[in-house]
């Protein structure tokens, strides 16, 4: 295990939604971070297999060129009834068959007509899980995993504009509201000390990734 002394760091994304998320939740600690958009860095091909690779693969390149610890997040969505689809490719079902860019109402309907041919139409056939891996790297290559999941089920239509990606299909156990209809504080339902996990998938990480790496600057360390 290794603390973070530095108080810049790289969110190794280029979705801007995702790298506000991580804002978000960096905030309570002081830390400066900017995007890898922001230093024009181009994003790596991600060909692992597992969540933990593809997070490696983004965080190591961003310290690599940066110099700075990078901080990158790999998330997915998995679906029981679809074998854990789209799981490491939830961002690929989303790209658009020109190259032009992603299309999340696309993704969403490429999951639910999926859902729809295995006959899953009653909520307990249409469990699944978000899933988020958190990599701190440092350019010397030594890195760190926290890995967070959230349960739930799929709902038809999406609901709420809120959030990105597939949050509006996305409804957590225990809620009936979907990610899309929760405001960011909601969502995350975590607070740096509180001592819980919270809500999301990426909060859960990130509440482990404070846990370990950021503590000792919440109580007047360095990090």
């Amino acid at each position: 295990m290794r603390f973070l002394t530095e108080r810049e760091i790289i969110v190794a994304s280029h979705n801007a939604g995702k790298v506000a998320e991580i804002n978000d939740l960096l905030g309570p600690y002081g830390l400066s971070a900017r995007s890898a958009k922001d230093f024009n860095l181009p994003e790596p091909e991600e060909t692992g297999t597992t969540f933990e690779e593809n997070a490696f693969t983004k965080a190591h390149a961003a310290a690599s060129a940066t110099g700075l610890p990078a901080l990158s997040d790999d998330s997915g969505l998995c679906v029981d009834a679809l074998d854990g689809a789209p799981g490491v490719y939830t961002a690929d079902w989303a790209e658009k068959e020109d190259g032009s860019g992603r299309d999340f109402d696309m993704a969403m309907r490429k999951v639910e007509d999926a859902l729809q041919k295995k006959g899953a139409v009653h909520p307990e056939q249409r469990t699944g899980r978000f899933v988020a891996v958190l990599c701190l790297c440092w350019p010397d290559g030594h890195a760190e995993h926290f890995r967070g999941e959230i349960e739930g089920t799929l709902v038809w239509p999406p609901r709420g504009q809120l959030g990105f990606g597939y949050d509006p299909v996305f409804m957590p156990e225990g809620h009936d509201v979907t990610f899309g209809e929760m405001p960011a504080s909601e969502k995350h339902g975590w607070e740096a000390g509180r001592g819980d996990l919270g809500l999301s998938h990426r909060a859960r990480a990130f509440a482990k990734f404070a846990t370990t790496c950021l503590e000792p600057g919440m109580k007047g360390g360095s990090a």
